[in-house]
């Protein structure tokens, strides 16, 4: 691991209003993480994990607080950086694995998996195989989303996170729909990116992945409850 962290934040915080009430999805949430190392965030429905999860990939703006990722500081900082700014970071530093995989049912795996890359560094096909290989789907690589399984799907999503080389990945429920074979499967591949120096940071309702995770924050009411 690096010995300065990947991911720095501080203080964290986002407010919403609901009329004259305000809440508070994320309360002065402070933590940090290291290139190579695994991150679950756990805890119940509606404790900010989610909101959380956002705001370190660069999804959603805080409220409050502070963030830096790779070096550079993407919130809190004397300028508030543009759009335009915060879409390159996310190209750039991360990879998203979102719990409802959004896979578009028009596309081949290979087509989907090369998506992102249409918007930024048009990877080739080559990459999109071998990532493909390296999560076993790659005789799947013109098939349709509606011809895969659930586990398949995941590894897609998996995969159309990775054809960036991502700094960090962040996985919203990368097992939610998966039964015990195949969530076994998903935390070996997780764990494996970690290896090479990518860092994970999941939000999990499954507390054996949780504690397969080098750090486990647990939130409750938008704060660290325990770390």
């Amino acid at each position: 691991m690096a010995d300065k962290p990947l991911i720095t934040a501080r203080d964290l915080s986002k407010i919403y209003r609901r009329g004259s009430e305000e809440v508070r999805a994320v309360d002065g949430v402070s933590f940090e993480a290291a290139a190579g190392e695994m991150v679950a965030i756990i805890g119940p429905s509606g404790s900010g994990k989610t909101t959380l999860l956002n705001m370190i990939g660069c999804l959603d703006n805080p409220t409050s607080g502070s963030l830096e990722v790779g070096g550079r500081q993407v919130f809190g900082g004397r300028k508030e950086l543009s759009e335009r700014e915060l879409t390159l970071i996310r190209r750039e530093l991360f990879g998203y694995v979102f719990q409802k995989f959004y896979l578009i049912p028009t596309l081949t795996v290979e087509e989907n998996i090369l998506l992102p890359g249409a918007f930024y560094r048009s990877p080739s096909a080559k990459e999109a195989r071998d990532v493909m290989k390296l999560l076993g789907i790659e005789r799947r690589y013109d098939h349709l989303p509606g011809e895969l399984s659930g586990g398949e799907m995941q590894r897609v999503a998996v995969a159309r996170a990775l054809i960036n080389n991502p700094k960090v990945v962040l996985a919203d429920e990368p097992t939610g729909s998966l039964d015990s074979r195949r969530t076994e499967e998903i935390k070996g591949i997780l764990r494996d990116l970690t290896r090479q120096g990518i860092t994970v940071v999941m939000v999990t309702h499954n507390l054996d992945l949780a504690r397969s995770a080098d750090r486990l924050l647990e939130i409750r009411d938008g704060r660290i409850h325990k770390a």
